[in-house]
């Protein structure tokens, strides 16, 4: 079985992290799975047996619909173009059972558009699944642009199933994005995606390896791509400027796509309060399981790691251009899952009171976090299962 994904990736690290997680999950025996991605992260990410990648020209997102090329000095009409033909060839030559898109139904400035049309037309037996994280928008925002570039019709004509990677009892998308019927009988809430994690028992090992003496606290602060973190990490930064925290070990993983002159002053101002500081951590799993209290943006991936890890986190979501973030976390809050604070009123002293009681209060989060079921690869299991039975 050929297994091909698509994630356009212009922005963060969000889509090819949850993209190559999902091949890591569908890999096996007779299965050869292919990423393509316009990541320039894509190579710094460990690909096992059974999984490879194709990297296309690099756009950058400077506004909704608005991308320029990220390293080659072309117009952006033409790097669309290349990027479109790159992933027609590869659908023709690969011919793949099996076609994911992540995100987004058209690919980016309908990139994606030609292969679908043409797995649909010459390989009608291949299965074109179009995947949604669990929050796409504010319902308001998201019908207004669905129904602008014709998407509905697009999940109708082309698409053979629709898996949103969440619970349909925490956000229900068909309801939420006025999804019709003949759409809607095309979608599978399949839980949210999971990540793997070594057991409670190996936790002070992973901790010592990192350098974190038995009883002091590890905070970790950590804003995906970073390319709007940097508020994040500046108000971490000043309540430990403005007051110690004897005790507290920090990380600060500021993401790669911030800019340099603000990663140069943080790292700075990290140095004088003694916190590590880096753009990149390959290992982003084995730190989240390490800490004691998690501060993040909540985006769908890093959500997904904390909850897997089962560790305290303080959320302050960006509600700009997209209210995901807001609406995640406010309902996983709901949950008693986390905690959060708005991206308008963070400020130093709130944001030390609350991580204070995340982590005097760690083992009520804890044992919240490990009941939540994360059952995404059971169902896209189930799923690629019922592919070759009859319908």
């Amino acid at each position: 079985m050929n297994i091909l994904l698509y994630s356009h990736d212009t922005y963060g690290l969000g889509h090819i992290r949850r993209t190559l997680a999902l091949a890591n999950s569908m890999r096996g025996k007779g299965r050869n799975v292919i990423i393509i991605t316009g990541s320039p992260f894509a190579g710094k990410f460990e690909y096992p047996c059974g999984i490879d990648y194709i990297r296309i020209p690099g756009m950058t997102k400077f506004g909704n619909d608005l991308y320029r090329p990220t390293a080659i000095t072309v117009t952006s009409k033409k790097t669309v173009s290349i990027r479109q033909n790159i992933i027609l060839a590869t659908a023709k030559t690969f011919k793949p059972s099996l076609f994911i898109v992540d995100k987004a139904p058209l690919g980016m400035a309908k990139e994606v558009l030609p292969t679908l049309r043409w797995l649909h037309k010459h390989t009608p037996e291949a299965k074109l699944v179009l995947g949604l994280r669990d929050i796409m928008d504010s319902s308001e925002s998201t019908i207004r642009d669905w129904t602008k570039k014709n998407i509905y019709e697009v999940m109708e004509d082309l698409y053979s199933e629709i898996w949103v990677y969440g619970d349909r009892q925490i956000y229900d998308s068909v309801q939420e994005y006025h999804i019709p019927p003949q759409v809607a009988e095309k979608v599978h809430f399949t839980g949210y995606i999971p990540r793997h994690f070594p057991s409670r028992n190996s936790r002070p090992r992973v901790r010592k390896s990192m350098g974190i003496s038995q009883g002091e606290r590890f905070v970790l602060v950590t804003t995906g791509g970073g390319g709007d973190g940097y508020k994040v990490i500046d108000t971490y930064l000043r309540m430990l400027e403005s007051k110690e925290e004897p005790g507290v070990k920090t990380m600060l993983i500021t993401g790669p796509f911030l800019a340099e002159a603000a990663y140069d002053e943080l790292a700075v101002r990290a140095r004088r309060v003694k916190a590590r500081i880096c753009k990149f951590y390959r290992k982003i799993e084995r730190a989240i399981f390490a800490a004691d209290c998690v501060v993040s943006m909540g985006g769908y991936n890093t959500c997904c790691e904390i909850i897997c890890a089962a560790r305290p986190s303080l959320v302050i979501p960006r509600n700009t251009p997209r209210e995901e973030q807001m609406i995640r976390a406010r309902l996983l809050a709901d949950r008693g899952l986390l905690d959060y604070i708005p991206w308008e009123t963070v400020e130093p002293e709130g944001m030390r009171e609350k991580i204070h009681l995340l982590l005097d209060q760690g083992t009520r989060y804890e044992e919240q976090l490990r009941a939540f079921p994360m059952t995404a690869y059971d169902v896209i299991g189930q799923r690629l299962a019922s592919f070759g039975k009859p319908a």
